[in-house]
């Protein structure tokens, strides 16, 4: 009966400390993407202009792991089958964090826009011990900057 007692808290504190510290990243995030949108950041293969331009590989790297609620609720969904929504916004975050860790980048170059941007999304959860869902997202792009 205590071991139940002690699981339904860590539940309990994982949701709620989780859901926390993933409103706040998402508080963040959304912040630093409005100072960010002036620079445009796009997925074509070939500059928009013809101009002449100095051109830098930029990346954004960002490694994150889920909470034990949403482990715990994506081990249930699992079990039963259907989507895992938890996984998605955890990709979400991931993916928007790299790609504003790149931007950044590109803006302290003094870049105007970064083109051919790209992705890498890699799980890394095998290497934990509580088999936590952790993954590690990569953005890079090239940062144009006129010459």
């Amino acid at each position: 009966m205590e071991q139940i007692i002690i699981v339904a808290v860590l539940v309990t504190l994982g949701y709620f400390f989780g859901r926390h510290a993933e409103q706040k990243h998402f508080k963040s995030i959304i912040e630093r993407e409005q100072t960010l949108n002036a620079l445009p950041a796009m997925a074509s293969r070939m500059p928009p202009h013809d101009d002449q331009y100095q051109q830098t590989l930029v990346s954004g790297n960002v490694v994150i792991a889920n909470d034990y609620f949403k482990t715990f609720v994506a081990g249930l969904r699992n079990f039963f089958g259907g989507k895992i929504s938890t996984y998605e916004t955890l990709l979400d975050r991931g993916r928007r964090e790299a790609l504003l860790r790149m931007k950044e980048k590109a803006q302290e170059l003094g870049a105007e826009l970064v083109f051919n941007v790209k992705y890498e999304t890699s799980s890394i959860s095998g290497q934990s011990r509580k088999n936590i869902p952790i993954i590690e997202v990569h953005a890079y792009g090239t940062a144009l900057k006129k010459l």
